[in-house]
């Protein structure tokens, strides 16, 4: 890190190289290997307005050094809606500087701007750095996560 305060704005269509760095290294991380075919719909549907799904991005100095994906959906349990954050990612060499907890308060403010009652994630149990920063700023809840 530079030192500098970590900058965070939406993904624009010049960031895709940058973009596509951090999110190959999201996968990797994740040992999730995805069709390229999802990459660039994944892409495409966070610069399309009639998707819900938003990315924002985090500047240390000139340099993309992180990524985060959020989606809005309602909720049977509020009146306003969730927000999922879906994804985010901050490289090794920036870590511990603020980068993932300034992607995380800008969804928090989207979210409040969008009235939502509730902004979630999951990660793997395992993943002990991002759990300190997320121990920090969120309530771990009780639920435990299931997928098909």
């Amino acid at each position: 890190m530079s030192g500098v305060t970590p900058r965070v704005r939406p993904l624009e269509p010049a960031d895709r190289a940058a973009w596509e760095r951090l999110w190959r290294g999201y996968l990797t991380f994740y040992e999730q290997p995805l069709p390229e075919a999802i990459t660039e719909r994944t892409w495409a549907r966070l610069l399309d307005p009639q998707f819900d799904l938003h990315g924002l991005c985090v500047h240390d100095g000139d340099r993309m050094v992180g990524l985060c994906h959020y989606v809005f959906h309602p909720s049977t349990w509020a009146d306003g809606p969730y927000c999922y954050l879906e994804d985010l990612f901050v490289d090794l060499d920036a870590r511990g500087g603020g980068c993932g907890r300034a992607l995380i308060e800008a969804v928090y403010a989207a979210a409040d701007d969008r009235k939502a009652e509730r902004v979630y994630w999951a990660t793997q149990q395992g993943n002990e750095t991002a759990r300190k920063l997320y121990d920090r700023i969120a309530r771990l809840t009780p639920f435990v996560q299931y997928a098909r």
